[in-house]
């Protein structure tokens, strides 16, 4: 659904000495932005290239066609989008700002584990490192690619090493089928063997940082009653 003018904001890209404008919802242009599959009617506020959006001037077809090979109004506001500025409140920078960081932390604390004991490090402890590693989140990168910006400067103050663990598992007759769901959502199950008895065996691959947090998980719906053994630590 194409975004009201009212609600969009403007995105610009200046070169060549000439300035082109579009209107666009925030997040999908940001998504776009971050090679995620965004349909353009769903991004731009009106079909159209500017060169004053709030003027309502419109581009030269001709200084497109020259600039950008194109006077197709998706194919140059797509250009604009992933090479030009997207002009967002200081307000929604911070709170995109916030929700990366907590994103980025998340999956460093799932992922990520100390060398020496193989122990995920606490969020906190992740958090604390970011503050005296000072390092800034950039509101138009996405997640994975500022992960690992984020190891590079957090390794000299906090060892951080992501592995991934091939744990094998034996589950009571009882509780193997609800079993089943939980540890598809905490990894990828390798092998797997119904048994005789009705027991459930598997080999499952996870983040070495869920071990923790994937133990307790079973633990809780077999009541103690799991059989378990790291096969592997890559």
């Amino acid at each position: 659904m194409m975004v009201t003018v009212d609600q969009a904001i403007i995105a610009r890209l200046k070169t060549h000495a000439q300035n082109f404008e579009i209107l666009v919802d925030c997040n999908n242009a940001l998504a776009l932005r971050e090679g995620k599959n965004v349909e353009m009617r769903d991004i731009l506020g009106a079909m159209r290239i500017f060169s004053d959006a709030k003027k309502g001037l419109e581009a030269s077809e001709t200084a497109m066609k020259q600039i950008f090979g194109t006077s197709d109004a998706e194919e140059v506001a797509k250009q604009i989008i992933q090479k030009g500025e997207i002009q967002l409140t200081q307000e929604y920078r911070e709170r995109l700002r916030e929700e990366k960081r907590k994103q980025i932390i998340t999956i460093i604390h799932r992922n990520g584990v100390d060398p020496k004991t193989h122990l995920p490090h606490p969020p906190q402890r992740i958090e604390n490192a970011f503050v005296e590693a000072k390092f800034h989140i950039d509101e138009f990168k996405s997640v994975q690619e500022q992960v690992q910006e984020a190891l590079k400067k957090l390794r000299p103050i906090l060892p951080i090493k992501f592995e991934i663990k091939e744990i094998a598992i034996k589950i009571p007759p009882d509780f193997a089928p609800k079993c089943y769901s939980t540890v598809k959502l905490f990894g990828t199950i390798l092998r797997e063997e119904w048994q005789s008895n009705g027991y459930w065996v598997a080999v499952v691959e996870l983040p070495g940082g869920m071990e923790n947090d994937f133990y307790d998980k079973l633990n809780k719906i077999c009541h103690g009653n799991v059989e378990s053994n790291v096969l592997k630590i890559k």
